[in-house]
């Protein structure tokens, strides 16, 4: 099982590859290389050695609440977030359905709720609308469309009342 822990700076080099790989699989399938590049933002170089390139993706994982999930010393997930918003969740693909994003999403919500929170809300993809829904995450309204970087993507809005788990 994997242990949840508060995100490091040394850990910026890992996630940037994590976010990378599994946005690039999950939800940018449909994209040609151009354009998965500009979806990806700063992302697109997550393997670069470049300092400039690991500043900038440094600065894009950066939040108020930031969660990584380990297994054997690798990241295979993280969450980033602030009070009453959930910014992104990824899971490495190979390890989901492991209860990884749950302990994420479920670890993020204890911190919403000390923190006075009465609700989370999520722009989900369409990807991960059924994992949030399981979740207790409800639909908000129809499915929009919104910039990602350098690029339009769907997504869903869905909200969670944070008294139901207190």
């Amino acid at each position: 099982m994997a242990t949840i822990r508060h995100f490091r700076a040394s850990d910026s080099e890992r996630v940037g590859r994590l976010i990378a790989d599994t946005f690039s699989q999950f939800n940018l399938s449909f994209a040609s290389p151009q354009e998965r590049d500009r979806l990806l933002g700063p992302f697109r170089y997550a393997r670069s050695a470049d300092i400039e390139h690991r500043q900038a993706i440094a600065r894009t994982i950066s939040a108020s609440v930031v969660l990584v999930a380990e297994e054997q010393g690798e990241i295979v997930g993280v969450l980033r977030g602030r009070r009453e918003r959930l910014q992104s969740l990824f899971v490495r693909g190979d390890h989901h359905r492991r209860g990884i994003g749950r302990a994420l999403v479920e670890c993020f919500e204890q911190t919403c709720i000390a923190q006075g929170a009465s609700h989370i809300r999520v722009a989900a993809t369409p990807f991960a609308v059924p994992f949030y829904q399981r979740m207790g995450y409800k639909k908000t309204t129809g499915v929009r469309s919104g910039r990602s970087f350098g690029g339009r993507l769907q997504w869903q809005p869905m909200k969670k009342v944070l008294d139901d788990i207190k």
